[in-house]
């Protein structure tokens, strides 16, 4: 028998990693505003994201669901990021793997809040 899954954990996953990868992308873009995020920060930031996005995957088809509704409500790039990485070709990908600037241009080009 499979283990329940809790609802509201899964969406704080998804709501965690959609920040995180905000966090993350803004630091590597932007690396004078937060002189207190060095290295080791970083490398916390990327494992908790990981870690986020782990537990969505794990949650299957329904952390797949509660991504696209938390994406539907808030449809900007930290939660299509979210989105894109639960994608079966992304399955076990982790953040130290991307292509960031692939990744930016993916989230610009399907966001449907670009300037």
């Amino acid at each position: 028998m499979a283990a329940p899954i809790l609802k509201d954990i899964v969406r704080q996953h998804a709501e965690a990693a959609a920040h995180l990868w905000r966090l993350y992308d803004f630091a590597l873009l932007n690396p004078d505003d937060n002189p207190d995020m060095d290295e080791e920060r970083l490398a916390r930031l990327v494992a908790r994201l990981d870690a986020h996005l782990d537990g969505l995957r794990v949650a299957g088809a329904e952390g797949q669901s509660i991504a696209e509704a938390r994406y539907a409500e808030f449809p900007e790039a930290g939660e299509l990021f979210v989105l894109r990485m639960l994608q079966p070709e992304a399955r076990g990908l982790l953040i130290a793997d991307l292509d960031l600037d692939g990744v930016r241009t993916y989230l610009a080009a399907k966001s449907p809040l670009r300037d």
